[in-house]
């Protein structure tokens, strides 16, 4: 099957309302009715493409809406304003008190906080699985099992999910299989292998600047509405309303997310080779070594490459504090966390995004008290780079 996210983008016609080249933005909460009865409808759902309130739907949301899901190839998609009201939202609108959801253990500590210590409290439960292990994720199904939750590639311990065969049991099962795309957008089109809903922290790779805070929403007509919805449905009720500026700024953003995401992943293989050679202990799916490289090479729109995110084992968090700081000191970066940056962006998983996990899960699921991931940037001249952390490798 070829997916074509980037030209799927390119090719919609989005107009400004006084045929600017970039779509207007539609600055205000609340929208006029020309008739009463078409607001009444409106409520209702009856009446499509009129706007309510911008908690509902803004236009410059809807635009935005309307590029994520041409690039994911699904009917609709939602905007809110961060990943988390994303992935919080998708599951509390599949998910009732009493369900079960099986997750994979290795995910964004943020998220596995939701899972392991806030789902509960509506007496929703949850087991966490290794997700590479398919047979453990079909032991795990139960009778009030509702989805299969994972990311494509784990964070931090870049574990590839296998999609296709995950969606062969949700289907079979009759769950949903929802997929956290954020470390791979347009590397890999999960709706198109089998995925129900496909979420992204738009804060990442999507915008790439990293001055703003968003999430998406991929999804079919059917469960966007059912978000959306003004009686019962959780984005509506909840209200992680994107600013309708920044879903501009997006937009105008994601329209060269092609380009950034060949260079981010150009520039990873560089320097995961390059750290390969020196003997260092590296993690980098595009190495055929990595276990999940077959499958992710299976499933991936080649053209991107294999993403931006590498990581590297120092063992203990006191050298991989002290390479950090020395790499910021010498320029490589910034010793911070998030990712999609358009520059080298470097942390401490264990001791950061992943703190929320404990430390005896970190353990059994293989984290490093020492890796440092690195979300590797724009740089044009990436030996430049390497030699500036190979010097700070040298004075450790």
């Amino acid at each position: 099957m070829e997916n074509k996210p980037a030209t799927n983008i390119q090719e919609l016609k989005q107009f400004g309302e006084f045929g600017g080249v970039n779509p207007s933005i539609t600055d205000s909460s609340t929208f006029t009715f020309l008739e009463a009865n078409t607001m009444i409808d409106t409520f209702s759902g009856n009446a499509p493409g009129c706007f309510l309130y911008s908690r509902h739907w803004n236009p410059s949301n809807k635009y935005l809406a309307d590029a994520l899901a041409a690039m994911e190839g699904t009917e609709s998609a939602w905007v809110t304003g961060s990943g988390m009201a994303a992935i919080t939202c998708a599951m509390l609108q599949l998910c009732k008190s009493g369900d079960h959801i099986i997750s994979s253990v290795t995910i964004y500590g943020g998220t596995f906080a939701f899972l392991k210590n806030y789902l509960p409290k509506f007496n929703i439960n949850v087991t966490f699985v290794n997700i590479s292990d398919l047979e453990s994720v079909k032991s795990a199904i139960r009778p009030n099992t509702k989805m299969i939750y994972t990311e494509t590639m784990t964070n931090p311990l870049l574990q590839i999910s296998d999609i296709p065969e995950l969606a062969k049991i949700s289907k079979k099962n009759n769950l949903k299989l929802v997929v956290d795309n954020t470390f791979c957008p347009m590397i890999v089109s999960p709706f198109k292998l089998g995925a129900d809903i496909v979420v992204y922290s738009m804060t990442k790779f999507i915008n790439g600047k990293n001055d703003c805070v968003a999430g998406a929403i991929c999804a079919s007509n059917e469960f966007i509405n059912s978000l959306s919805d003004v009686n019962d449905g959780t984005a509506m009720l909840l209200g992680p309303v994107l600013d309708p500026l920044r879903s501009s700024s997006i937009l105008k953003n994601l329209h060269t997310l092609h380009i950034r995401m060949k260079q981010h992943s150009k520039n990873a293989m560089y320097l995961a080779n390059k750290f390969k050679e020196n003997g260092l202990k590296v993690n980098y799916p595009g190495l055929p070594e990595h276990k999940g490289h077959k499958i992710l090479k299976s499933m991936m729109n080649e053209e991107f490459g294999f993403g931006g995110i590498i990581s590297i084992d120092m063992e203990t968090p006191e050298k991989a504090s002290k390479l950090m700081e020395m790499m910021q000191n010498e320029g490589v970066g910034y010793l911070a966390v998030s990712l999609g940056y358009f520059k080298t962006l470097f942390s401490n998983s264990g001791k950061s995004t992943s703190s929320e996990v404990p430390e005896d899960v970190q353990k059994e699921m293989g984290l490093s008290a020492g890796l440092i991931r690195f979300s590797v940037g724009l740089d044009n001249d990436i030996e430049n780079t390497f030699q500036k952390i190979k010097k700070c490798l040298n004075r450790l």
